[in-house]
């Protein structure tokens, strides 16, 4: 652990911008990225580099918005996105086929189930956007996976 920390703190010596504004990065990163950056956030908070609470809470935003970012791609592209990336190869077809059965059938407890997963989440999130899933169920189910999804890798970097 000791070693983890000095390589932080020699990153903050170094690039004394992000030390600066660490939970704008924490925000940026997890809002483009998510994954790898919510574990960043937690392994931080684990070594007091940023606060635990502010760190979840802007977690929890970014990836909401993140949510919400593939939505629009789904509801201003429509099935193109789909279509374009998920579609080239027998494999992914198959994922994307078995998604959207299961959202027809169980829409709400397919976005929150698919936040909590890697794979799926985009996939999903576009679909709600190109089926016009309602803009306000869809954001309650966003946040509640969110919460789970930020809790899950979270602790893994804790």
């Amino acid at each position: 652990m000791h070693l983890f920390a000095s390589i932080v703190d020699s990153i903050q010596v170094s690039f004394p911008i992000l030390a600066q504004y660490k939970y704008l990065f924490l925000f940026v990163a997890t809002l483009i990225e998510g994954f790898n950056s919510i574990i960043l956030a937690g392994f931080l908070a684990s070594i007091g580099t940023v606060a635990i609470i502010p760190a979840i809470i802007i977690c929890v935003v970014a990836d909401f918005f993140n949510g919400w970012a593939w939505y629009a791609v789904g509801y201003f592209g429509g099935a193109k996105p789909i279509d374009k990336w998920g579609r080239k190869d027998q494999k992914s077809r198959k994922v994307i086929e078995t998604v959207e059965r299961y959202f027809h059938r169980y829409s709400g407890r397919a976005i929150i189930f698919t936040k909590l997963t890697w794979s799926l989440t985009i996939a999903t999130m576009i679909m709600a956007g190109s089926f016009k899933y309602s803009f306000r169920k869809f954001s309650i189910y966003n946040f509640i996976g969110g919460l789970g999804w930020v809790a899950l890798t979270f602790s893994v970097g804790y």
